[in-house]
């Protein structure tokens, strides 16, 4: 019998992600009201603080997507007014989001990360930062938010256009990273830093370019094959490093691992992109999906992340 509890769910916000996390929150919403919670959805604005006060739930489910909800700013809030939340805490959520720092966290521990470097927007009308092909990202969105593959036979042009459409027209900074022929995969994990568990590889099947925002939120224009039909050895490998990488980051809840994996090079080409904090729990999302395969119901996750914020309390 599932202790019913006051849950705020904080959802939306002014990030290039909230109508995901709208979606979110309202499937986390649905959920806890079906598992006999009291629920208070609260769309995040400028005064949340105030919010939350006059709510004074038991427990907040963090449904935000990208900044200020994954990057630190909510952690630090709601450990200031003194709420346990859903996720990862405010150190995890700073790292996690930057890729950079991502990188110099894992690489060092053996964890195969694409190489690249951060360059200068205004930089990219000069020239390539690396020899084509390679992509671009920002350092510090999700979602494959504003992600571009700069070809030879692209139309960005060679050096590329001030009059190109690509992140470079938002950010100030961008990652650059060689591009990584072959499939897309992700992996979830579910539990604390030191007991978490990956639940299974999916492979993401698109008819065309990469695994970007609208891909992963359109539906019918990506396949999820889940189990991945891959060698036993790779899955294996891309579980164990996302459970590393939610061990050496610190994530609590879920976590969500996304690779590249070259299928010409065996394990050698299995390289992790980046750890999202904060997954979707949209009805396209993958951590759900994963949760399902191995017999965890929509629900049963939603609780399931709601008894790891009450851990210690």
């Amino acid at each position: 019998m599932v202790k019913p509890l006051h849950v705020a769910v904080l959802m939306g916000g002014w990030s290039a992600e909230r109508e995901v996390s709208l979606t979110s929150g309202r499937g986390v919403a649905a959920a806890l009201d079906t598992l006999g919670h009291r629920v208070v959805a609260i769309d995040m604005d400028r005064d949340v603080a105030a919010k939350l006060a006059l709510a004074a739930p038991d427990v907040v489910f963090n449904a935000l997507h990208g900044t200020p909800g994954e990057d630190g700013s909510v952690q630090g809030l709601l450990d200031i007014i003194g709420l346990p939340y859903t996720h990862s805490g405010l150190a995890t959520s700073v790292i996690a989001i930057d890729k950079e720092l991502t990188k110099q966290a894992l690489v060092p521990h053996g964890i195969r990360m694409p190489a690249g470097k951060v360059v200068a927007s205004e930089s990219l009308y000069a020239g390539d930062p690396l020899p084509r092909p390679y992509v671009l990202k920002p350092v510090n969105e999700g979602s494959s938010v504003g992600v571009a593959i700069v070809t030879d036979g692209g139309n960005m042009g060679n050096p590329i256009g001030r009059d190109s459409e690509g992140p470079w027209k938002h950010f100030e900074q961008l990652l650059a990273e060689p591009f990584i022929r072959g499939k897309e995969l992700t992996v979830a994990v579910i539990g604390g830093p030191e007991d978490g568990q990956a639940l299974a590889v999916t492979e993401l099947k698109i008819d065309s370019g990469f695994y970007d925002y609208d891909h992963k939120y359109t539906d019918g224009i990506t396949t999820h094959v889940c189990p991945a039909d891959i060698p036993e050895d790779v899955a294996a490998a891309a579980m164990r490093m996302s459970e590393a990488a939610h061990r050496l980051l610190g994530c609590k809840g879920c976590s969500r691992s996304d690779f590249r994996w070259d299928d010409e090079r065996g394990v050698d080409g299995l390289y992790l992109l980046e750890v999202n904090t904060q997954p979707g729990m949209t009805p396209l999302s993958l951590v759900p999906e994963q949760a399902k395969y191995i017999g965890m119901s929509y629900e049963a996750l939603v609780q399931r992340l709601i008894d790891e914020a009450l851990k210690g309390e």
